[in-house]
């Protein structure tokens, strides 16, 4: 049996959220303030209800907030009790089982038994009714001045005595309305479901008196007593004890004996009375937790715990930690564990470097499944969720595993997402493009989960071609942050945005793009051309195909040459609509019309989308084809007259465009002259110059990029 989903309604940002859970592991990942460590909040406060765990005013979502202060302050009436929903916040479980699982310990939670009813679903609720609503109201309206007025605060006081303690229920999976009130009728869930955690905030540092593997051993000892799993070696350890004991008192007889005759001396009432002697009572537990300390080795030298990095000692602490709670599900001998054990381990790439994040995540599975089977051979139900912010993590996950959250800023609410359906979006009932969309699919999910895995994470992303606009893009942005007049706008090198290399692929992403809901600009080139028509050796008559259809070649030129007609950049052509390979509809587009978004299965012009595709535009009465040729025309004296200053450049076309050549302008300068697009940019960065404070300040952001940028940086 397996916990297939959870629900969770107004807690926090989570106002109407469900996740899906697999069966070994779920990686639940997302930007920054995405609920993430909301759902491990939600599951230990419920699952762990206690008074140290209780619900505060700050766990309920904002609207539910704003609800309940309208009532009580009186703005807003409380409808009638028939057509009242109880406010608060619910927390479901859904379970699963099969013919084949062991129910004694959820009969009493099986609400039918009908075959195909193979669900249990166990609500939390933290909820006030109709009743209690409309007192706590009139409590506020009579002592509204005891709290200044302040709805807010009399709820943050207050309110935990008219919600009351949680309510926990099985209901009937297709009908809510009937279950039973686990409460009243006695039923504990101790062996129906245990939750643990490793929270993000641990305690391991490296300061001279932190000794917590030491302690952790300690705690690991005990546990492993308790269960009997290691009860030869655990006798072992006693006996030793017992004999060293002994030995021990002997020697504190000789050295306190002139103690115990000066005690003895004051005499008592009866002979010996004040007789006492020292003898050594050593018990295994303490003696483990006061006395025992973690070494590590360094060149055949065992140092203190402290002594090593951060990182490992937060590595081995958290396998320690995990070790323990393991323990704790597998349960003694003689106790059964649970029928459902859900262990969340919260960020655990926290103080690690790549190396080490890459280690434990592929080491994790493993270690969870070897540690499921106690040595009775039962093997506990174990689920495990992972949240993290790492990329490194996430490329060294399976991509099925992987749950997204998306947070919508304008419903102050967070949604769940499977990666695993992306795949139902790259589809198609159409046969052969279905078989292209499936490669796109592919091609997707090994580029993420092994290069570019970040763009979850980023707020927003910048979709290159190559190396050049890699290279540079940095410089690009600090040079727009820098020539930016509104000092309330966020400098683009501030903001959380993830650079990615696409090539010419910009569309293979279109879809993974609107599902995660990432703003984006994507930078490429305009790529024009003409065709010029091909002709038999006679230089005059048409070669043609078989079709009777002219044979053409397609002729690289100057978007401004009077014979440039198409593009053959497929990025353009997808986004703005496969007909359109006129040249002049994209010179044409204004900056507002280039903005896009996805209605209606395709992407359209919008001045509020959240993706926009920028290439050459005109600039000082010239448009380029490419980075190369736009970047040198409004950069020409970068160049100089020392082509040693820039050597990837060819000195015959270097001296040609800077001696004004009438042969070489700047696109057949980018055509003729590059030999090494990554060189040149390093040549560009390496000739910047640094004046009056300001970087970069000997050369011009291409109109097209900076009109880009400037789009991203204040949407």
């Amino acid at each position: 049996m397996i916990i297939k989903k959870i629900k969770i309604d107004n807690f926090r940002l989570l106002k109407s959220f469900v996740i899906d859970l697999e069966k070994d592991l779920s990686l639940i990942i997302g930007k920054n303030n995405t609920g993430k460590t909301s759902v491990l909040a939600v599951l230990d406060k419920f699952l762990n209800s206690s008074d140290k765990k209780r619900i505060t005013i700050d766990d309920f979502n904002v609207d539910l907030k704003k609800e309940l202060i309208k009532i009580v302050e009186g703005s807003h009436e409380i409808v009638g009790e028939q057509e009242y929903i109880p406010l608060g916040i619910d927390l479901k479980v859904f379970i699963e089982y099969d013919e084949f699982d062991d129910l004694s310990q959820l009969s009493s939670l099986i609400m039918s038994l009908k075959p195909e009813d193979n669900n249990i679903v166990l609500s939390f609720e933290y909820k006030i009714d109709h009743h209690r609503l409309g007192e706590m109201k009139l409590e506020y309206q009579a002592n509204k001045n005891k709290y200044n007025e302040d709805a807010a605060l009399f709820l943050k006081e207050r309110h935990v005595e008219y919600f009351g303690p949680i309510a926990k229920k099985s209901l009937l999976h297709d009908d809510e309305s009937v279950y039973t009130d686990l409460i009243k009728e006695g039923i504990n869930l101790r062996d129906v479901l245990a939750f643990k955690y490793v929270s993000a905030k641990r305690s391991v540092t490296n300061k001279d008196n932190d000794k917590t593997l030491s302690a952790q051993t300690s705690r690991i000892y005990k546990r492993t007593s308790e269960t009997e799993e290691q009860e030869v070696v655990v006798e072992k350890f006693k006996k030793k004890l017992r004999d060293t004991d002994q030995e021990l008192s002997d020697i504190y007889g000789d050295m306190f004996s002139e103690l115990m005759q000066k005690v003895k001396k004051f005499g008592g009432i009866r002979n010996n009375e004040t007789a006492v002697k020292i003898a050594s009572t050593l018990q295994h537990r303490e003696l483990l937790e006061e006395n025992t300390t973690v070494l590590y080795s360094q060149d055949n030298h065992d140092l203190p715990e402290h002594y090593n990095g951060l990182g490992y000692m937060n590595l081995i602490s958290m396998i320690f930690e995990i070790e323990l709670l393991l323990g704790e599900f597998r349960r003694s001998l003689k106790e059964k564990p649970a029928a459902i054990n859900l262990l969340f381990i919260e960020e655990p790439e926290a103080h690690t470097h790549p190396q080490m994040q890459y280690i434990f995540i592929n080491n994790i599975k493993t270690l969870l499944k070897e540690s499921r089977k106690r040595e009775d051979g039962l093997e506990i139900q174990l689920q495990t969720i992972i949240s993290t912010h790492s990329s490194h993590i996430v490329s060294e996950c399976d991509f099925d595993d992987i749950k997204y959250l998306n947070k919508d800023d304008s419903s102050n609410s967070v949604e769940s997402r499977n990666l695993k359906a992306l795949k139902k979006e790259y589809s198609s009932a159409d046969q052969n493009e279905d078989a292209i969309y499936k490669q796109h699919f592919k091609f997707l999910k090994q580029y993420l989960t092994l290069n570019r895995s970040e763009l979850f994470f980023a707020d927003k992303a910048i979709l290159i071609e190559g190396d050049t606009e890699r290279i540079l893009l940095p410089a690009m942005m600090k040079k727009v942050d820098q020539e930016s007049a509104d000092d309330n706008v966020i400098p683009l090198l501030s903001q959380n945005i993830s650079i990615v290399e696409v090539g010419a692929h910009s569309q293979t992403f279109e879809k993974f793009i609107d599902f995660i809901g990432v703003k984006t600009l994507i930078i490429t080139d305009i790529d024009s051309y003409y065709e010029e028509p091909q002709f038999d050796d006679d230089g005059v008559t048409p070669k043609t195909y078989k079709n009777g259809n002219p044979i053409t070649e397609e002729i690289t030129c100057s978007p401004i040459d009077e014979k440039a007609e198409k593009t053959s950049n497929n990025s353009l052509l997808f986004f703005h609509d496969k007909q359109r390979e006129d040249l002049n509809y994209f010179l044409s587009l204004q900056l507002k019309q280039k903005v896009l978004s996805k209605g209606d299965g395709s992407w359209q012009q919008s001045d509020t989308g959240g993706l926009l595709i920028c290439y050459q535009t005109t600039e000082e009465d010239y448009c380029g084809r490419s980075f190369e040729d736009a970047f040198f025309y409004i950069n020409k004296g970068l160049l100089g007259t020392d082509s040693g200053l820039f050597p990837s450049l060819t000195k015959k076309w270097f001296d040609m465009y800077v001696n004004n050549d009438a042969d070489v302008d700047a696109f057949v300068f980018a055509e003729k002259a590059v030999g090494s697009k990554p060189s040149l940019a390093i040549e560009i960065l390496l000739n910047s110059k640094t004046e009056d404070g300001v970087e970069f300040s000997n050369w011009k952001v291409p109109l097209y990029i900076k009109e880009g940028m400037e789009w991203l940086r204040t949407n």
